[in-house]
């Protein structure tokens, strides 16, 4: 009999801790800009589609950072990816304090704080959870995919309170301060792969369950671009990039940046709709991992339709519940919608997997995630050009409600659509 103690806990989980940590600081910053808004535009008498567009530039160079990164993830160290993407996102976040022009914010927010945000993505989660779990993939992602809204729930309300009691540069230091602190935890307990630790992946039995980094072939840009070129000759590659691109737009694009600056035009102290957003968070949370739960359980593409129905069904009546004080109905929203916030993301990446592969699946998924962050960058743009133009963000939100209910729609044409998964000459592109 061996006298060998079980483990406590499988080094997987501790590995999905770090994870979770590090994007949440990630996301802090980049989840947290619109709380700058009203700062930045008193002092520097910046326009509202100029704050935008930082935040456009962010999202989209965020998104494409993805794809590539998940090449990187695949053939180098994912701790080295993740200290660097850690350091750009706390020098983006730390030197704002010094900008004067607006260019200077574009660069900060947009590009550094873009690449660094967009390796630490959600594509890096996909990849621990591919690599470190054999079970409960689904719930891992969900819990990954809620680390974003608790970057929002632990730094929007404090974050707000500093501005408003101190300064945003304050406010921008703590976040870099976060950021960096989340490093040294790259060495222990965070390990590249369960064979790099000596253990098999959580629910493994053997060698076989588990996924190492493939081979380099080729470089790393024409590795990315032909995964992208292959994939999109399925018309499932389609409906999953147009419906995350429908995602991002009605999401990061459009409610996490807006609401504060939107709620603030009807009379609501930013500190109230901090709150607000913050409480979307703390349901975003649970309704993520809820669904993470729900996707090893359920037909991936039938949550998702009606996870976008219900969205922008939510969505048609936010700018009737807006106004000075939180009146129950508004309630009603924070709860329903926060639920709805990324559940999204577990579904979409199983439908990845199911579609194009467990080889390919990160790779795809990180286009597919490039899509939901351009669409988030030009869900921020509109809404900002609307609000300047109109004085109101009343047709931001109708539009945004508009495109979840043809994201709905489209998915109902999913089951039927060929996969790729079998295809010799998808399966030939290296990564």
């Amino acid at each position: 009999m061996s006298s060998r103690k079980p483990s406590r806990i499988h080094r997987a989980w501790l590995v999905a801790i770090v994870t979770t940590l590090a994007l949440v600081a990630t996301a802090a910053f980049r989840s947290t800009t619109g709380a700058f808004f009203e700062p930045l535009e008193s002092e520097f008498g910046w326009l509202r589609s100029q704050l935008s567009t930082a935040v456009t530039i962010n999202l989209v160079v965020y998104g494409l950072a993805a794809p590539f990164a998940a090449t990187l993830l695949e053939r180098y160290s994912m701790r080295k990816v993740a200290a660097i993407a850690l350091a750009l996102v706390a020098s983006g976040a730390g030197l704002s304090v010094f900008i004067s022009q607006i260019w200077q914010l574009w660069v900060l927010w947009g590009v550094l704080v873009g690449l660094g945000t967009g390796a630490m993505a959600l594509v890096f989660g996909s990849v621990v959870a591919n690599r470190w779990f054999s079970e409960r993939r689904g719930l891992v992602m969900g819990i990954f995919s809620g680390a974003n809204a608790a970057g929002q729930l632990v730094f929007l309300p404090s974050i707000v309170v500093i501005i408003e009691q101190y300064s945003w540069r304050i406010a921008a230091l703590v976040v870099a301060v976060f950021a960096v602190l989340i490093i040294p935890l790259l060495r222990w307990p965070f390990a590249n792969s369960p064979a790099e630790a000596g253990v098999l992946p959580y629910g493994g039995t053997d060698a076989v369950d588990t996924p190492e980094a493939e081979p380099r072939q080729g470089s790393m840009a024409a590795a990315t671009l032909k995964a992208l070129f292959s994939a999109s000759r399925y018309p499932a590659f389609w409906v999953l990039a147009m419906t995350f691109w429908i995602c991002g737009w009605s999401t990061n694009g459009l409610v996490q940046t807006h609401f504060i600056p939107a709620a603030h035009d009807h009379g609501m102290p930013a500190t109230t709709a901090s709150g607000l957003l913050a409480l979307v968070g703390i349901f975003d949370i649970v309704g993520t991992v809820f669904s993470g739960w729900l996707t090893d359980r359920v037909r991936p593409w039938l949550l998702l339709a009606v996870y976008y129905a219900l969205r922008g069904l939510s969505l048609l009546f936010l700018h009737s519940l807006m106004g000075p004080t939180v009146e129950p109905l508004l309630w009603i929203f924070i709860i329903f919608y926060g639920l709805d916030w990324v559940a999204t993301v577990p579904p979409t990446v199983v439908l990845c997997r199911q579609y194009f592969g467990p080889v390919k699946a990160t790779v795809v998924f990180g286009w597919v995630f490039a899509f939901h962050m351009i669409g988030a960058g030009a869900g921020s743009l509109t809404a900002g050009l609307s609000r300047e133009t109109t004085g109101s963000y009343l047709a931001a939100w109708i539009t945004a409600a508009v495109l979840c209910f043809a994201a709905a729609g489209s998915l109902l044409f999913l089951p039927r659509m060929r996969k790729a998964y079998e295809d010799p000459q998808l399966e030939q592109v290296g990564v």
